[in-house]
């Protein structure tokens, strides 16, 4: 399982991303009926594992919605709990979505998470921060607890900002009595930030789940002109993917799959093009040679997350 669908793209038409053309207030039905045909066409192009949240808009409801249609035990979907979408799908919004880490907001989002029953295998606190407190709170992370025994489940945080690897060692060191709590954790690694490989051997020694996002960096892994000072990674994804005949997008994906090789790398594709071009990475492997060519285009955490923060909804 070597690629997934993150459904944030799905479920509501704008993300911190870097895209062409100019966002028009979408037909919500129009909307639900393209993200239910991109769920149906992952699944046929051998997409099993699916993330999404109730930050992400429609997405849960969709998934849970298409998930009707199937008889399928490998499908695994995993979701979060943390983020409210509250920009009701208008374009010019100044707040799209709220963070709240409180088991009011826990309980709440698993009364529909819930819903997801024998498929749901990964619950996540959605962007686990040391500011929220989230991983001191014996209340929240009994309640995980239970969950995780009740339910069966695989319990993770996702991570976000300079300090990813500070989180996941607070989050490895977490135990209710005994057990250690979490056991998958989803990170953004690509080829700028590669920060996840200063610990992703204790993550794999100590068996965790490694789930890869941003791996195309919100678009800023694409030729643009506003980002000159990425002209030479350009022309070695350029080169590469003319190389092994496939986009450049797929070498991007392929790199951090095997750089992270027993990872799930996330595709955030949000139409069929986008999708099938992420996917045509199964269809290629790197050398050794190649992988650190990428890997010389690497920049420091905190350049990558300033950049980043001067990104807008699109």
């Amino acid at each position: 399982m070597a690629i997934g669908l993150g459904t944030a793209a799905l479920g509501r038409p704008q993300y911190i991303n870097i895209r062409q053309g100019n966002f028009k207030n979408l037909d919500l039905n129009s909307f639900k009926k393209q993200g239910l045909q991109l769920l149906e066409e992952a699944y046929n192009l051998g997409v099993r594992y699916f993330d999404t949240a109730p930050g992400y808009g429609l997405a849960e409801g969709l998934l849970l919605e298409w998930l009707q249609t199937k008889n399928d035990p490998s499908i695994q979907v995993a979701t979060k709990w943390g983020y409210t979408y509250v920009a009701n799908f208008v374009a010019n919004v100044k707040v799209h979505e709220i963070k709240e880490h409180s088991l009011s907001k826990l309980n709440e989002q698993w009364e529909t998470s819930k819903a997801f029953a024998s498929y749901l295998k990964v619950y996540q606190i959605h962007s686990a921060t040391i500011e929220t407190g989230v991983l001191k709170n014996d209340s929240i992370l009994n309640k995980l607890a239970m969950l995780k025994h009740e339910y069966g489940l695989e319990i993770g945080i996702t991570t976000t900002g300079t300090n990813q690897t500070e989180v996941i060692k607070k989050a490895l060191d977490i135990e209710v009595e005994g057990h250690a709590l979490f056991d998958a954790f989803q990170v953004t690694y690509n080829i700028l930030d590669q920060s996840l490989e200063t610990i992703s051997n204790v993550l794999n020694e100590q068996g965790k789940k490694i789930i890869i996002k941003e791996a195309l960096a919100n678009g800023r892994l694409f030729r643009n002109r506003n980002y000159n000072h990425y002209k030479e990674l350009y022309t070695t994804l350029e080169k590469l993917a003319k190389k092994h005949k496939i986009g450049t997008d797929a070498i991007a994906l392929k790199f951090c799959q095997q750089n992270m090789q027993k990872s799930i790398v996330l595709s955030g594709a949000s139409n069929s093009e986008h999708l099938e071009s992420n996917l045509k990475m199964k269809t290629i492997s790197l050398s050794q040679e190649e992988l650190r060519e990428l890997k010389n285009h690497s920049i420091q955490a905190n350049n990558y997350w300033l950049e980043r923060k001067k990104l807008v909804w699109t």
